[in-house]
């Protein structure tokens, strides 16, 4: 039986967020915004406060908390500005998390303890200029030579691409079964930032997650020793399926907190806001408009925290994540809707956040699976066309669970 009560971890977890929000970010965020200006110093502190590792277990230089305290810390870091919660995504859900599951010891030593203590930046790269949901179309490429591989390729809308240590690459390894679109023969790589032959750069001409560093980075002839692929050779996209779905956890319970934001920001504006001599929230489709929020806000938070809660026990939640992620995604985007909608033209200013919240919210229903793949895979699903067949790794249970 699930439980929905938050523990006392969880209650001062996001009271300490919360405090933190309102504090340090909310002052400068609108600043940060309108001059794309990304504030490395969110990373330190996000850092001191343990959340670059929060669900890493503490041997690997975690806080050791449970995967539901990650998905209250990216819907309390949402409600605030979505750029925060890309951060958790990419650095803990995509990246360590892979890390910590797919890693040798060797690898955890060198690179999962300094991501988890803040002390290393890390991200994923998968999406490329011609390849984003369709996987298998990356062109990436790894030549093994020796001891060593050597990459070549263009990653793009990689978040934190100018920001990060270090990158986890899926490349093509089989060269003949990237003819065929066999996925059997891409493998995943630990990519170091100071690799000789990387060089990345920043995507300005975007309009949405402003505050937030996005771009992309090449690899030229990049040597990469062979200790640093993770997995077997050709166990690529099992590895990144594997990151995504992580990855999706941290965007549902994100997208939940925007909605929550929406909601808030657009109750306390109908609750002051007079037209035709009332407040605007007694007129009704007003309220049809805030109710929506109500309700989206509440099913979203149930999905993702259900999918949390499968985790915990260690029990596969491909089907309920993706479900959640599909839905808290779509319920944002029409939150920020009628949020710009209920502010009318003030939605449309700058002194209000909505019209922030609204440029925010798209990126999510297209990136880690958009919303047309989500739909397929929930009525595949439903048909039976689609069954998750067991996984040589899986996402431990979290052993404070039971």
């Amino acid at each position: 039986m699930i439980d929905l009560q938050l523990s006392d971890e969880h209650e001062a977890l996001v009271s300490t967020l919360s405090a933190w929000g309102r504090k340090d970010v909310l002052p400068q965020i609108h600043d940060l915004d309108r001059e794309h200006r990304f504030n490395r110093d969110f990373l330190r502190q996000m850092g001191e406060l343990q959340l670059l590792g929060i669900c890493i277990p503490e041997e690997w230089g975690g806080a050791g908390m449970d995967y539901v305290s990650l998905g209250l810390a990216c819907e309390e870091l949402e409600y605030v500005d979505t750029h925060l919660r890309v951060i958790m995504s990419v650095h803990v859900g995509l990246n360590s998390m892979t890390l910590w599951c797919w890693g040798t010891d060797q690898q955890k030593k060198k690179y999962l303890v300094p991501q988890a203590k803040g002390e290393k930046i890390a991200t994923y790269g998968l999406t490329e200029p011609n390849a984003g949901s369709d996987a298998v179309g990356i062109q990436t490429t790894a030549v093994r030579r020796g001891d060593r591989y050597l990459l070549n390729g263009e990653k793009m809308w990689i978040s934190l691409a100018d920001v990060a240590d270090n990158f986890l690459v899926i490349a093509w390894t089989d060269q003949e079964k990237k003819k065929k679109r066999d996925h059997s023969g891409m493998s995943a790589f630990i990519v170091e930032r100071a690799f000789k032959g990387f060089s990345s750069f920043s995507i300005k001409e975007k309009w949405g997650i402003l505050a937030g560093n996005t771009g992309g980075f090449s690899m030229q002839d990049v040597e990469v020793p062979v200790e640093n692929r993770v997995g077997e050779e050709g166990e690529g996209f099992k590895v990144a399926m594997f990151a995504l779905e992580n990855g999706r956890y941290t965007v549902a319970a994100g997208a939940t907190g925007l909605v929550r934001a929406c909601r808030d920001a657009s109750v306390a504006y109908a609750q002051t806001r007079r037209t035709f001599g009332v407040p605007i929230g007694e007129h009704q489709l007003v309220k049809e408009m805030l109710a929506q929020m109500v309700s989206d806000y509440d099913a979203s938070r149930l999905l993702w925290l259900r999918a949390g809660w499968l985790k915990n026990e260690g029990r596969r939640n491909t089907r309920e994540t993706s479900l959640a992620k599909w839905f808290a995604t779509v319920a944002s985007e029409r939150a920020a809707g009628d949020a710009v909608q209920i502010h009318g033209a003030n939605g449309y200013s700058d002194e209000y956040p909505v019209g922030r919240f609204y440029r925010n919210c798209k990126a999510a229903v297209i990136y880690e699976g958009s919303r047309e793949v989500h739909k397929l895979m929930q009525a595949d699903y439903a048909l039976g066309y689609r069954q998750d067949k067991p996984r040589r790794i899986e996402l431990p249970p979290y052993k404070g669970s039971r």
